[in-house]
């Protein structure tokens, strides 16, 4: 691999908590190691247009405490394209990068993959994702943000629904994967959570409501995966159990992209800034086209290809767990 003296970072896909922390790491770790840091704005888009800036430390003071990202990002379906490719590999020649540190999802690593077969530019993925279902890493950047958020939203859900003796679905995000849900759930300590790896019935949870009922619960929460297979959406879930409960009543809480926002907790924090580091200090010390992720709280390497491929596993035991606890 040819000296690298230009590294270029941008942020991709749905933002997460803890991007800024990353970027911030990256370019003052750039700078450290006498490495030239360019920022990419608006993710692909940004390579595309050729909106590229160059970065010093100054340039990402106070950022670290910020969710978001100040380097924007977008999706950018157009990237598919060949001839888009090719211009975007001419912005990075143009302002003389030579390798790319890539803040995103599994999207974001498959166009990663076609950059670096195509054009043959060093790259490193850093997982940005509040959902953690990136294969190759046990945390990824935004995700213990986002529990906190819906944690703290479920304790003050849990308070109407004790005052109205209500039944509440609470809708969070977890498209392919249920760990939000999972793990906010027993945190919150929801009676039941439903999730896209464990399909559990409409008819099995109105048996689990009732027999929460029959123990004396006059109000419970059931957390809900967008992505669970229970029914075709969480409002039909709740229509179900209305019409099966009479004696409930019933109410739905979306918390959407409010997940995404707001600060990173200090574990996001420092997992970026970790990540962010190891991405640069990888790249000088010749890997590519692999990804940065955490196991037993040490850094680590796994290809892209894997990231993307892969798919994450629920954690059983915190499923059975979940049904201990729920009585």
């Amino acid at each position: 691999m040819k000296d690298i003296k230009k590294i270029g970072v941008l942020t991709s896909g749905g933002d997460a908590p803890g991007m800024n922390a990353a970027v911030r790491a990256v370019v003052r770790s750039c700078v450290f190691n006498k490495i030239e840091c360019f920022g990419v704005y608006k993710g692909f888009q940004g390579l595309i247009d050729n909106n590229i800036k160059s970065m010093n430390a100054r340039s990402v003071n106070n950022i670290i405490n910020k969710g978001g990202t100040i380097l924007k990002t977008a999706r950018c379906k157009d990237f598919y394209k060949e001839e888009v490719r090719k211009k975007a590999y001419k912005s990075l020649k143009e302002n003389g990068i030579d390798a790319l540190v890539i803040i995103g999802g599994d999207g974001s690593f498959t166009a990663s993959i076609i950059i670096n077969k195509e054009f043959g530019v060093p790259i490193i993925g850093i997982p940005g994702t509040i959902d953690n279902d990136i294969l190759g890493t046990s945390f990824t950047i935004g995700y213990d943000t986002a529990l906190n958020t819906v944690i703290e939203s479920i304790d003050k859900i849990r308070d109407t629904a004790i005052s109205h003796n209500r039944l509440f679905f609470v809708e969070v995000m977890g498209r392919d994967a249920g760990h939000i849900a999972l793990n906010a759930g027993i945190g919150a300590g929801a009676e039941e959570i439903l999730i896209p790896e464990e399909d559990m019935g409409l008819d099995r949870l109105i048996e689990s409501l009732k027999r929460s009922e029959k123990s004396g619960k006059s109000s419970s929460i059931v957390m809900v995966a967008e992505g669970d297979k229970t029914g075709k959406n969480v409002f039909e879930i709740a229509s179900y159990v209305e019409n099966n409960m009479p004696t409930y009543e019933v109410r739905v809480s979306v918390l959407g992209h409010m997940q995404r926002g707001g600060s990173p907790t200090c574990f996001d924090r420092v997992l970026a800034s970790r990540m962010g580091v190891y991405a640069v200090e990888s790249l000088l010390n010749g890997s590519s086209n692999v990804m940065v992720g955490i196991k037993d709280d040490r850094m680590i390497l796994s290809p892209l290809v894997d990231a993307i491929k892969g798919q994450t596993e629920i954690n059983k035991d915190l499923i059975r767990v979940s049904e201990i606890l729920s009585i």
